[in-house]
């Protein structure tokens, strides 16, 4: 099993599509259980993964990689397209990411879907297989079909199960994505035949790309990484392409915008770290093309949380704040620092959970009173008091409260952008700041005070099944936030070497020191503290003043 595990965990969500198409149609309470059962499978099948990757994490692998399934060319030989699987600790946290808010999208829609119930949950479970292909695919072939798989499951989510405007927000979700998509294709085929040009072998196995598209340099170089990250800056989005999310948010279901936010815009800051970064990294490190990318997501962090502050609906609200978190998410990949980089890929893990908790508690008050005007509410805790107690808690998590999941992905990007430049830092405190006005007067607003509209009085309170998919989500947010260590011990191998690749000469490494041991203990084996990321920026620093002296 663990040799194909990766393909085990690929398809139990397209076998559970294949087996509700035998389903009729009018059996709607047993295309719910078959539809809930094979989510819950596949995060089941998933779980092995976590003590099985933990035992090779640091482990080199084939480049950083591990459990390898397929060969290279193995699919279509003739143009060297090959079933090629693989995963490092980033592709590992965003996996299971998807299995889990897999899950709790479906089971947050049991009540929430009436109409065409057998194809709602078929295209949900095809667009959780196309999810997980991205995050597993070694093949650039492979990778662009999982790409696009996901991209005509989205569409129809909005396009029949949304809101009033959800046709006008489908289709500019597809236009957007698919002009990104366009572009990285053309992207795609140039690596292609410039490999074949350096080598004489026509191959889109990413392990053999990432050798030869660094060869690439002046103008090409420029125009393909712009390529790259014009298509994934739309999927994440940064500012300006975020134009697309807010009304896709609002028009989509309630799951559909857990597992949008949750797990599709990560797709886009995923290639970003896999792709964009390694492939250019004389461009990645241009001081101006840097400096742009920097400033973007600087933009997006304060604009962002500023219209949050301006919203009216709820679902908006969030919608406008995630464009905020994932400006973290960016600056810290172009701080292009180890810190900077793991943190970076915790936000996004951190935003999978609290954002997605925070559409599921919107979702919650849309089921019972299908408005999400903040002025409709007011006093909600009075009459819903485990459903205020989880919504603060999600609350607090998505503004960066200590102990709590959304500080410690914060804090580590900020640490790691701080020494390559403070403006940089300064900058995205105000978004912080920001994202606790708006969170902050949200919740006074709908649940403080007391009840000043009549039909809130006999809301009801959270069902054990609402309990049941908030449960995960609130225990990720304290473990994440009171002990990281495991989460960056993942991270550490392949942010290092990422870094490394991008910028050789960046200390990773500082020179073993002596641990002092009380002479009570003499007779323990000798303890070498461990070498952090902050002990190496730290060091990093110092050389620098020391230079400049």
């Amino acid at each position: 099993m663990q040799n194909h595990i990766l393909s085990i965990i690929l398809f139990t969500p397209l076998v559970g599509a294949l087996v509700l198409l035998f389903v009729p149609k009018t059996a709607k309470h047993a295309i719910r259980w078959i539809a809930n059962l094979f989510a819950l499978a596949g995060l089941i099948v998933s779980l092995p993964l976590v003590p099985w990757f933990w035992a090779v994490k640091n482990d080199p692998g084939l480049h950083g990689f591990h459990f390898i399934e397929g060969a290279p060319s193995s699919w279509i030989p003739s143009i060297g397209a090959g079933y090629y699987l693989g995963i490092d600790g980033i592709s590992f946290l965003l996996i299971m990411l998807t299995t889990l808010l897999g899950w709790i999208s479906i089971l947050a829609s049991w009540t929430a879907i009436e109409d065409r119930v057998k194809e709602y949950y078929i295209w949900f479970l095809v667009l959780q297989a196309g999810m997980l292909g991205v995050f597993m695919a070694l093949d650039f072939f492979l990778f662009y079909v999982f790409w696009e798989v996901m991209l005509v499951p989205m569409y129809l989510l909005i396009g029949i199960w949304g809101g009033p405007n959800k046709l006008y927000a489908a289709i500019k979700f597809f236009l957007y994505t698919l002009v990104g998509s366009v572009l990285m294709l053309l992207g795609i085929l140039f690596l292609y035949f410039h490999h074949q040009t350096v080598t004489g072998v026509y191959t889109f196995n990413i392990l053999e790309l990432y050798k030869t598209a660094p060869q690439i340099t002046g103008t090409a170089a420029i125009l393909l990484f712009l390529a790259f990250f014009v298509g994934f800056a739309i999927k994440v989005p940064m500012f300006p392409f975020h134009t697309w999310l807010p009304d896709a948010h609002v028009e989509a279901p309630t799951a559909g915008s857990v597992i949008l936010a949750g797990v599709l815009l990560k797709m886009g800051t995923y290639g970003l770290i896999r792709f964009s970064l390694p492939f250019f990294p004389s461009v990645a490190m241009d001081k101006t093309m840097r400096f742009w990318m920097i400033v973007l997501s600087l933009i997006g962090i304060v604009y962002g949380a500023l219209v949050s502050l301006m919203q009216k609906d709820m679902k908006k609200l969030v919608a406008y704040s995630s464009v905020s978190h994932l400006g973290f998410c960016t600056l810290g990949i172009f701080a292009l620092t180890p810190l900077g980089l793991s943190g970076s890929v915790l936000q996004q893990i951190n935003h999978g959970i609290s954002t997605g908790a925070l559409f599921l508690i919107v979702g919650v008050l849309y089921e019972r009173r299908h408005t999400r005007e903040i002025a409709e509410y007011g006093g909600i805790s009075n009459i819903m008091p485990w459903y205020a107690a989880i919504t603060l808690i999600m609350f607090l998590s998505s503004m960066g409260l200590p102990l709590l999941n959304g500080f410690i992905g914060e804090f580590t990007i900020l640490q790691g952008v701080y020494p390559e430049n403070r403006i940089w830092a300064a900058w995205a405190v105000l978004g912080i700041v920001l994202g606790a006005a708006y969170l902050l007067w949200l919740y006074q607003r709908v649940f403080f005070g007391p009840v000043t509209n009549p039909k809130n009085e006999k809301l009801a309170d959270l069902t054990p099944r609402e309990v049941a998919y908030f449960t995960p989500l609130l225990i990720l947010a304290f473990v994440i936030g009171i002990y990281p260590k495991p989460f960056f011990q993942i991270l550490e191998q392949p942010c290092n070497q990422i870094v490394q690749t991008v910028r050789p000469d960046y200390p990773l490494k500082l020179a073993p020191v002596e641990a002092a041991v009380p002479q009570h203990v003499s007779q323990l084996p000798a303890i070498q503290p461990a070498k952090t990321a902050a002990a190496e920026h730290v060091a990093a620093s110092t050389v620098g003043v020391e230079e400049k002296r």
